[in-house]
């Protein structure tokens, strides 16, 4: 299954490249990331949030095919367990669709993103800096693989 992680970021800490490609080595063949950045949009005296916000997500959206499965991470979402996060990979991989995942800048994702989504997810209550989102989200996609084969990485 291809996953496709569309991001609005600028260049990643060292320490954050090493920890996602460190999660990244132990998915399986049949369970890759695509990562897919794309530039905060100029942040000047006087700019408005909102403009910025759509303008970066009509970036987000211009990697997205038409029959991709979008998620939004949104602190509104849902908030899933480690095993709700396996059962909803599961469903993911066996319905075959492509799959891909919003992450915002720091204004958030803009309403045309969260519209074309069809769930939102939310890591928590916390408010986490993007490198840290990287890291969390490869390891909980991880995490929730392992679950599924049994592995014993894991332990409810």
């Amino acid at each position: 299954m291809r996953i496709t992680v569309h991001s609005v970021a600028g260049k990643m800490p060292r320490w954050v490249d090493t920890a996602v490609g460190e999660y990244e080595k132990r998915l399986p063949r049949e369970l890759r990331l695509d990562w897919r950045d794309v530039p905060l949009a100029s942040r000047g005296a006087g700019a408005d949030a909102k403009t910025l916000k759509e303008r970066e997500g009509q970036a987000l959206l211009k990697g997205v095919r038409d029959g991709d499965h979008c998620i939004a991470l949104d602190g509104r979402g849902k908030s899933w367990s480690t095993e709700d996060l396996a059962a909803q990979l599961e469903d993911w991989m066996m319905g075959g669709q492509p799959l891909s995942l919003f992450i915002g800048g720091p204004d958030g994702l803009s309403s045309a993103c969260l519209e074309r989504a069809d769930q939102r997810w939310s890591l928590g209550p916390l408010t986490l800096p993007h490198p840290l989102v990287r890291v969390v989200l490869t390891e909980q996609l991880y995490r929730a693989w392992t679950v599924t084969v049994g592995h014993p990485y894991h332990r409810a």
